[in-house]
């Protein structure tokens, strides 16, 4: 169990952070950080707290810190829950970073210096290089266009301590006399992002892998500001199928484009909980009460972690199946109208709808699935696919559809038991099994070779529209002929 930093007390004080910047939409890597924080908020019973780095006044828009908030409680993480604190704005804490920037340069740990990169590019000979500490020792005093250098110890090792890196050393003399503070005073992301934890009281910082080449400056940075560093943990890089870490410009990345396809948000963060740990037992499918009381930070795995599309898929799925049918029909009503579905409002029938969603429930894995499953209830016409009826519709199809529609439509009852009875005595007749005999009459009726169970499907069309349909098929077959035989 996590205790405070430098603490072995119990962890009810424990504070973690997250610490996104609205300059896009909200990565799916930002939401597997945010869910790790508040599973170690919540199982320590610590605070939450969420702080909007908006200092890049270029790239910030009050759109992204909407789409912040609204993605995070998609996911359960929300303000109304007393775990959480905040939002807290960097850019309202600038005075407070401006007046570390001067302490540390009254108390000489850090220094200004006037070097451009061309510079130190000359002295040193190599245009690569790092900064070569010529303004160490000058004494040189503020002046516009001279950042704010922190000096770094010339000898020794900075040891962090990592939950999940396993404690890496960083030597002292690797690490170049880095700027804290612009030409322009302004004060950089280190300071910055350190000052904030230290005004916040963070414990604990949980982030991406990619900020672990920070953490010794900003351990430094803790220490020369008179405070004992946070417990570390690093989370494990995000990759694709390639291994390549994702990225915004290769791959879809944005939760937001997840949650629009259909994606249900309990399985999204079932799976992004799963993106480094693992519960144990080869379980995989559990609320996230329980991850929280199973999950520990120690337990992170540091390797890369796969976002393995088709199995998020197959996540979504279990959990659609999951849900009261009543529930499924209300989660999936926004592709039941527009801009979603091609059919008009006079055209959607919600009573049938109800009476396939059952059907519909246990074949689709996106909720925006639904809408090419049931179209073919509520168009005049079903959206044929081509392909479907030159596979279905080879000899003998215009002969079965014939003797289909007459023994429907001889049917006293058009229930869906009759109906499969009526459509099996056609196939038996014609020497085929079910599977055969009745894909013509799905083709016809569904415009696809697949969709929900047709007999079904029929008894909620009605016998009108399904015997139109059939007929339309009949005449189509009767002026083209049946497709040819693809080429062996």
């Amino acid at each position: 169990m996590i205790s405070p930093a430098g603490s072995s007390s119990p962890s009810s004080t424990v504070r973690v952070r997250f610490a996104p910047s609205p300059t896009g939409m909200f990565h799916v890597g930002g939401g597997r950080s945010a869910l790790f924080n508040w599973a170690v908020a919540k199982q320590t019973g610590g605070t939450f707290v969420l702080r909007i780095e908006d200092t890049d006044a270029s790239r910030n828009q009050p759109e992204w810190v909407a789409g912040i908030l609204s993605a995070m409680a998609a996911l359960g993480i929300r303000e109304d829950d007393p775990t959480f604190e905040g939002p807290y704005y960097q850019s309202s804490n600038v005075d407070k970073h401006r007046e570390a920037a001067t302490r540390l340069a009254e108390a000489g740990r850090a220094y200004f210096c006037e070097c451009t990169r061309d510079d130190v590019a000359a002295r040193t000979g190599n245009p690569h290089s790092g900064y070569d500490g010529f303004c160490r020792d000058r004494g040189l005093a503020y002046e516009p266009g001279r950042a704010l250098r922190f000096r770094t110890p010339d000898d020794g090792e900075t040891h962090v301590v990592d939950l999940i890196r396993g404690n890496p050393v960083f030597p002292n003399s690797a690490m170049e006399d880095f700027v804290i503070a612009r030409g322009d005073g302004s004060p950089v992301f280190l300071l910055a992002n350190v000052v904030d934890d230290l005004d916040e009281g963070i414990t604990h910082v949980i982030r991406g892998e990619e900020h672990l080449p920070n953490t010794p400056k900003q351990q430094l940075l803790w220490e020369a500001l008179g405070a004992t560093p946070p417990v570390w943990a690093h989370l494990p890089v995000i990759v694709n199928e390639k291994r390549q870490k994702l990225s915004k410009r290769r791959d879809k990345v944005a939760l937001e484009d997840y949650l629009a396809e259909g994606y249900l948000p309990e399985a999204m963060v079932n799976y992004l909980m799963l993106l480094g740990w693992s519960p144990g037992n080869d379980e995989e499918i559990l609320p996230f009460d329980e991850m929280v009381s199973r999950f520990r930070i120690e337990d992170v795995n540091s390797a890369p972690a796969f976002f393995d599309v088709k199995k998020l898929l197959a996540f979504n799925g279990e959990y659609i199946r999951a849900l009261p049918v009543g529930e499924f029909i209300e989660r999936v009503d926004p592709w039941l109208h527009a801009p979603h579905a091609p059919w008009t409002e006079e055209q959607y029938d919600a009573a049938a709808f109800a009476r396939v969603a059952p059907l519909a429930q246990s074949r689709v894995a996106l909720l925006a699935d639904i809408t090419d499953n049931v179209d073919f209830l509520f168009l005049d016409e079903p959206v044929l696919d081509e392909r479907s009826w030159a596979k279905a519709m080879k000899e003998p199809a215009a002969e079965l559809l014939a003797d289909a529609r007459a023994a429907l439509a001889g049917l006293e009852a058009w229930e869906a038991e009759p109906l499969k009875d009526a459509v099996t005595a056609v196939g038996e007749k014609h020497g085929l099994k079910l599977g055969k005999a009745q894909a013509p009459v799905r083709v016809a009726v569904t415009g696809r070779t697949v969709g929900l169970p047709l007999f079904e499907s029929l008894e909620v069309l009605g016998r009108e529209r399904t015997l139109a349909r059939v007929d339309a098929a009949i005449a189509r077959l009767a002026q083209e002929g049946a497709p040819e035989a693809p080429a062996p």
